[in-house]
């Protein structure tokens, strides 16, 4: 397999970084997330022009047609710079689905304003209590006597980005017991957000629905393997943004070793600071190589939770690794929130949480050790 970028993602690669790399340094990104909304509106617009909004959706549908390794371009430098715009959040994972399961009609009305920047999405699955993947829904879909339409009554949290959100993509039973995905106006009725900040800097919300009017997504009654589908391409776009995360952190604390002087010597001249560095990088490389394959499987058009979790749970470790490691060779500044070492570190210590940690992605992995007649450690 051919790992090199073809000249057109290599430029994208190139426009993105410079577009970002325009918009945040440390000190701007911390002024944006200060702000109520914690990201930029304008880079959200240039993103936009740029086509960064559409890579991932046909063009019957607005988009450019792009696949995953486009996406996983992007992503990497979305991870590189910490930019805290919501591409994942609030269009890649819910417009997919809306892409995946969406009446004509329905994707004709989402997407192109999606694509364009004009609306935002949320993808409202998981619950209190919930641990990944989150298969038992508490959360209802009834029929409406009075339009034949649908009441949504439940919770959900937490909902990334769901405090910005102008609709939202949620997931409830419905009569029968199937699992169904329904559009719910942020504003509806009966739908109450309470936003919230995450450690990370990020925002999120639990959404509340008191018999609140929604539109059945699409013709489907069991969405459950869609959503399986979306989440797992989203699992690999949080793989690439935690791999630009690690290169970012290990260049950092490199740069940090050759210029830092103990005992009249840089630090990059101590044998145990330059091995840990080292294997810092090897950490890097392990990580890299699984997002690539979760991306190729992807490419391939299969979405194969084993090869999901095998490489969430190899990113997850590389990414441990990588953000502790880089805190202690920085000392007491990698800590403060002045220096950009101790963002990465939260940001990757998020990823690994989100959609499953090591334990989850560990489970699914034992689950399925009886398949094979050979396993090595």
């Amino acid at each position: 397999m051919d790992f090199e970028l073809t000249d057109e993602q290599g430029m994208l690669r190139d426009t993105v970084r410079d577009l970002l790399g325009r918009a945040y340094d440390p000190e701007s990104r911390l002024k944006v997330l200060d702000t109520d909304l914690g990201w930029s509106r304008e880079v959200w617009g240039q993103l936009a022009e740029l086509g960064v909004l559409g890579l991932s959706f046909s063009e019957e549908d607005g988009g450019l047609g792009a696949g995953p390794v486009e996406t996983m371009v992007v992503l990497e430098e979305f991870g590189r710079r910490l930019a805290p715009e919501p591409l994942l959040d609030a269009v890649l994972l819910p417009g997919g689905l809306v892409a995946r399961v969406g009446t004509a009609e329905q994707r004709r009305r989402v997407l192109p304003e999606l694509v364009s920047g004009a609306r935002l999405l949320a993808f409202a699955h998981e619950e209190p209590g919930s641990r990944w993947p989150a298969t038992e829904i508490s959360t209802t879909a009834a029929v409406d006597p009075d339009d034949g339409g649908y009441r949504i009554t439940g919770t959900k949290n937490p909902v990334a980005h769901g405090d910005c959100a102008d609709e939202l993509v949620v997931s409830a039973a419905m009569p029968g017991g199937a699992i169904g995905l329904f559009l719910v106006a942020a504003d509806a009725p009966g739908a109450v957000r309470k936003p919230y900040r995450t450690f990370d800097g990020r925002r999120g919300a639990q959404l509340e629905f008191a018999a609140a009017p929604a539109e059945l997504l699409g013709d489907t009654r069991n969405a459950t393997e869609s959503i399986a589908s979306g989440i797992g391409a989203a699992q690999a776009a949080l793989c690439a943004e935690a791999v630009g995360a690690m290169a970012e952190a290990l260049r950092l604390t490199t740069d940090y070793l050759k210029t830092r002087k103990q005992f009249g010597v840089t630090l990059s001249k101590f044998q145990t600071l330059s091995q840990r560095a080292a294997n810092m990088y090897v950490s890097l490389e392990l990580g890299r190589s699984m997002s690539y394959y979760a991306t190729a499987s992807l490419a391939d058009g299969t979405v194969d939770p084993v090869v999901v979790s095998r490489a969430r749970l190899q990113v997850g470790r590389s990414g441990r690794h990588i953000a502790q490691e880089a805190i202690q060779m920085h000392g007491g500044i990698g800590i403060t929130t002045e220096y950009p070492v101790s963002h990465y570190a939260a940001r990757l210590t998020a990823i690994e949480r989100t959609y499953g940690g090591d334990l989850e992605h560990l489970q699914v992995l034992t689950r399925r050790v009886g398949r094979y007649d050979l396993v090595e450690l």
